[in-house]
C-alpha cells in the first residue's frame, strides 16, 4: 500500500483536484491517504468529499484525518507528502500583505510570489514547512515532496538548501502555457512542441512549433494586433522587448518587474488591463464559494469526478510504476541553466521514473531573458536567507532588490514598510535579529 501524506487538506478543491485524480489510478487506488490541516471543520470536509469519490470510483483508498498538531503520526512512513499550505490565511495575513503597503502607495495585484507580499508569504511558510521537514526527516525519510504552495522558488529553495528532504516544487503553469498562448491569439493548438525553463512564474517560452513550423513569427505578429494585445497585454509587452513570452499570467507579471505598476504613470493601469488587489477578490470568492458547497459536500451525495492534468497523479504513478512521465519542476540550479546562480531555484523540464526525479540540462538562456530572470532571483535568495538566518536585514535587502518596490519606494520607506509589516504579522514570523 502507498502512503499519501497531504499537508493543508483543508483547501478542499485543490485536495479533491490531486487526490480525486489519484483515485482514478491504478497504482494508487488502495492508497493510505493521511490528510492535515489546522482547521477541524475544513478537514471533516475534505474528508468526507474524498471518501465519497473513493466509493463513487470504487477505489479502495483508506482515508484518515489528522490535525496538524498529530502531524508525526500522519507523516510516519509516507512514501509522498504533498504540500498546499497558506500560513495566516486570507486573514489576517494577506490582507495585511496588501493593506499596508497601501499607505506607502505600493500597490499590488497578486502578492503571492514576489514582491512585499510574495517576501512575507515566503517569511510565514517556510519555518512551518521546515519544521513539518524535520519531522518528515525522522518519520519519512525516503518520502518525496511535492510543494504546490507559493511562492515556489524561495520555499522550494529553503526546503532544498535545509533539509534533506526529496522534494520538487510544482506548478501548473508551464504545463498550460503554449496551449494557453495559441487558443487567445486564435491559432491551433495540436500538435505543439515547445521547451520551457527559467523560474518559478517566470519561465521563458524558448521554442514553441506546430507541425515543425515555428510559431513564434505569426504569435508576435498577432500579439501586436488590437483584438489580440488586450487580452495579455503586459506578457505581450515583456514578448515585445525580450523577445519570448513568460509562463504566468499578466496579472502576475506585472508586479515582477519595475514598469506597469507606477504612481507616477497611472495610465498604465487601464493600458495594460492590470487588476489591482486581484488576489484579495479571489480569496474572497473562493471563501464564499467554500461555504456555499459545504452542505452539498457533507450532505454525501454521488460526487463524481474526472482525472485532471494536475502533475501530482501522474508524477507518483511514474516513481511506482517506472513508466516516466516529463513534467515542468522547480529544483535547485546544479548546473541546469548555466547563466542564472549556481544553486538558486530553478523551473525545468523534469523527468519522474524509478529514480525519482531527474531534472533536464538547459544551458543559456537568452541573454536579455537571463538578466530579467536575475532580478527576480536576486528576491528568492535574500528571502531564503532571511528565513534561514533569521537576520532582519536580510529582508530589508530582499525588499530593496524587489523591482516593483525599489521602482515605488525610498529606501527608508522600504525599510518602515517592513518593520511595519513584520510588527503587523506578529506570532506568524519568527523573531528577527
Amino acid at each position: 500500500m502507498t502512503n499519501i501524506a497531504f499537508l493543508g487538506a483543508g483547501s478542499t478543491i485543490f485536495a479533491r483536484n490531486v487526490l480525486g485524480d489519484c483515485l482514478h489510478v491504478p497504482s494508487l487506488r488502495d492508497a493510505h491517504i493521511r490528510l492535515i490541516d489546522i482547521d477541524p471543520e475544513r478537514l471533516h470536509v475534505s474528508q468526507v468529499m474524498l471518501e465519497n469519490i473513493n466509493r463513487t470510483l470504487g477505489a479502495n483508498a483508506r482515508i484518515d484525518a489528522y490535525l496538524a498538531d498529530d502531524a508525526a503520526t500522519a507523516l510516519a512512513g509516507a512514501d509522498f507528502v504533498i504540500n498546499a499550505i497558506q500560513v495566516g490565511g486570507y486573514e489576517p495575513s494577506t490582507v495585511i500583505d496588501f493593506e499596508i503597503p497601501k499607505k506607502y502607495g505600493l500597490r499590488q495585484t497578486i502578492g503571492d510570489t514576489l514582491g512585499i507580499g510574495g517576501i512575507f508569504r515566503a517569511l510565514r511558510t517556510i519555518p512551518v514547512m521546515l519544521d513539518y521537514c524535520r519531522i518528515i526527516e525522522e518519520v519519512a525519510p525516503n518520502a518525496l515532496l511535492l510543494d504546490y504552495s507559493n511562492p515556489m522558488a524561495m520555499l522550494t529553495g529553503a526546503i532544498l538548501k535545509a533539509t534533506g528532504v526529496r522534494t520538487v516544487g510544482l506548478c501548473h503553469s508551464v504545463q498550460v502555457c503554449a496551449t494557453h498562448l495559441c487558443r487567445e491569439l486564435d491559432l491551433p493548438d495540436d500538435n505543439l512542441q515547445w521547451r520551457i525553463a527559467g523560474v518559478n512564474h517566470q519561465g521563458w517560452l524558448l521554442e514553441i512549433s506546430r507541425c515543425g513550423e515555428d510559431l513564434y513569427p505569426e504569435i508576435k505578429r498577432r500579439a501586436e494586433r488590437p483584438e489580440y494585445k488586450a487580452k495579455d497585454a503586459v506578457r505581450f509587452e515583456l514578448m515585445k522587448w525580450f523577445g519570448y513570452y513568460v509562463t504566468e499570467s499578466s496579472e502576475h507579471s506585472a508586479e515582477y518587474v519595475p514598469w506597469f505598476i507606477k504612481r507616477s504613470a497611472p495610465e498604465l493601469i487601464d493600458r495594460f488591463h492590470i487588476p489591482l488587489d486581484e488576489y484579495p477578490r479571489r480569496c474572497i470568492r473562493q471563501i464564499e464559494r467554500w461555504d456555499a458547497m459545504k452542505a452539498d459536500l457533507l450532505a454525501d451525495k454521488p460526487l463524481h469526478h474526472a482525472r485532471g492534468h494536475e502533475y501530482a497523479s501522474y508524477i507518483l504513478d511514474a516513481v511506482l510504476t517506472g513508466t516516466p512521465y516529463t513534467f515542468g519542476g522547480n529544483v535547485l540550479n546544479e548546473g541546469l541553466i548555466t547563466n542564472l546562480p549556481a544553486g538558486c531555484c530553478v523551473e525545468v523540464m523534469c523527468v519522474a521514473d524509478r529514480n525519482g526525479i531527474t531534472p533536464t540540462y538547459v544551458g543559456d538562456l537568452p541573454v536579455q531573458c537571463a538578466a530579467l530572470t536575475r532580478t527576480n532571483v536576486n528576491v528568492h535568495e535574500l528571502t531564503i536567507e532571511a528565513a534561514l538566518t533569521r537576520k532582519k536585514d536580510a529582508i530589508y535587502q530582499a525588499a530593496l532588490l524587489d523591482p516593483h518596490t525599489a521602482a515605488e519606494l525610498t529606501i527608508d520607506q522600504i525599510v518602515s514598510l517592513c518593520d511595519e509589516l513584520i510588527a503587523a504579522h506578529g506570532e506568524y514570523l519568527p523573531t528577527y535579529h
